[in-house]
């Protein structure tokens, strides 16, 4: 199976969840980050890193489980800006 590359969006929009992420996990070890949420350290560094700028919604859950945040806010912060479609702003307009 070919993948499909990556557009430029999906590109910047992974290089902001990694950004997210470790901000997130402020002084706590990738290791101990990565094991509460059941994913391996490598993972979480290839996310982080942007090397991995489309993990599976389940990856993004455990992460957000094991930082303590919202589903919502990853959605909202992680769009590249001018997404209003993806943070909520088009549906309140």
């Amino acid at each position: 199976m070919v993948r499909t590359p990556l557009t430029p969006w999906e590109r910047e929009r992974g290089e902001r969840f990694g950004a997210l992420l470790r901000a997130a996990r402020g002084d706590r070890s990738m290791v101990d980050v990565a094991a509460a949420a059941g994913v391996s350290a490598e993972t979480l560094r290839k996310i982080e890193t942007g090397r991995a700028p489309t993990p599976s919604f389940f990856t993004v859950a455990a992460l957000a489980g094991a930082l303590g945040l919202s589903l919502d806010t990853l959605v909202g912060e992680a769009a590249p800006a001018g997404d209003e479609a993806a943070t909520g702003r088009a549906l309140s307009a």
